[in-house]
């Protein structure tokens, strides 16, 4: 605990900080000033809506999994699931890659089906965030990260392409629609591969299907979180919502393509592209403290931004348990969430599979099965 001098001298030393760097809040305020003239009100709308989201990395509770296993498991907010598998740090990845196919080549999976419109038959082809030694193994353990993120965007791929909509749908994605893990310019790929299908339902059905992704934060709101406040951006008594140019958008990112413009020129557009939305802050409540959220629409889709926006405010109002947050983000969140009932099943499976492995110990795994795994937690028994 800090003594009562030292946080005197420390408070002084704080107040020393802020005080010269007033400075850069004043730069940051007037960034943001001209966007408080650029508010619009969102005019609610009736359509359907859809969210896909998958399961947190982080949230294993298995007490024992010396193998270290992680479930990959992708859902909706109608709990259709369209992914589930276990992989460990140490997966061969020449024969997961593999797996995405069927023996005579085709796609089996909704990676595989992203993997062969993208044209590449390997995750390290995939995204070259994946890196593999002579054995085809990754040489990182974070390729599951790398991984679990693929596989979310195959499923919306999957989704978009394949899926029969019988009204216009607004289809929210788990985060904003940018990534830095694809290859190249195959994010660029891929998305055109979004903007084919969402044409071909309009051809073929006359039905809309919009494109959005929601984040509870991001680097952009982070910076102008104060500067917003103290300018009183999006304080009004409706809900509303204003573009953020690229240009403020620019000075929180390391990579500027992550918010590079698909209207920039061919020659600029050269560089690889790793943003598929447009950035705005939306505020669904009518309140003026209610939440802000990131919100990036499907940047041929960003002209539709109030049809689009206005879609998600009835999904919003309805926001439980946190408020004026989609509805249908929540519900998928719920559906992919493991719970205790999920971890007893899956520690109960390592544990078949460790004694099914090394039968010829099973005695001595059986007695290794009862004993306390965590001895510290009886200091609070």
């Amino acid at each position: 605990m800090i003594d009562a001098e030292n946080y005197h001298r420390l408070s002084g030393e704080i107040g020393d900080c802020v005080r010269e760097d007033r400075a850069m809040l004043d730069q940051l305020r007037s960034e943001i000033r001209p966007l408080a003239h650029q508010v619009r009100r969102i005019q609610p709308r009736s359509t359907t809506s859809i969210a896909v989201v998958g399961t947190d990395g982080g949230n294993n509770r298995v007490q024992f999994d010396p193998f270290l296993i992680q479930i990959i498991r992708v859902v909706d907010s109608s709990n259709n699931e369209y992914c589930l598998e276990a992989v460990t740090p140490s997966t061969n990845l020449a024969a997961l890659s593999a797996a995405q196919f069927s023996t005579d080549g085709s796609p089996q999976t909704a990676l595989g089906r992203m993997m062969a419109f993208l044209n590449v038959r390997h995750l390290a082809e995939l995204s070259d965030m994946i890196h593999v030694d002579g054995q085809g193994r990754a040489m990182s353990p974070s390729w599951i990260r790398i991984y679990r993120e693929l596989v979310e965007w195959a499923v919306l791929f999957s989704v978009v392409r394949e899926k029969e909509f019988g009204t216009d749908t607004i289809i929210v994605y788990d985060g904003l629609l940018r990534s830095i893990v694809f290859s190249g310019n195959l994010f660029q790929h891929y998305l055109d591969g979004l903007g084919a299908a969402i044409s071909e339902h309009y051809r073929r059905s006359r039905r809309r299907i919009y494109l959005a992704g929601v984040a509870k934060s991001s680097k952009v709101l982070a910076r102008y979180r104060l500067a917003m406040h103290l300018e009183r951006i999006l304080a009004t008594t409706y809900p509303a919502y204003v573009e953020v140019p690229p240009e403020v958008e620019q000075k929180a990112y390391l990579w500027p393509q992550y918010v590079e413009d698909a209207d920039q020129r061919e020659e600029e557009r050269q560089v690889v592209r790793l943003a598929g939305g447009r950035l705005f802050f939306v505020k669904f409540g009518s309140g003026v403290f209610d939440p802000i959220w990131p919100v990036d629409i499907y940047q041929p889709q960003a002209g539709e931004a109030q049809t689009i926006l206005g879609c998600m405010l009835a999904d919003a109002i309805n926001g439980f348990p946190v408020p004026y947050y989609p509805l249908c983000l929540q519900k998928a969140h719920e559906n992919a969430a493991m719970v205790d009932m999920d971890f007893d099943i899956l520690q109960d499976a390592i544990f078949d599979a460790i004694r099914t492995t090394f039968a010829e110990d099973a005695p001595e795994l059986d007695t290794f099965r009862f004993q306390d795994v965590d001895v510290s937690q009886h200091r609070y028994s």
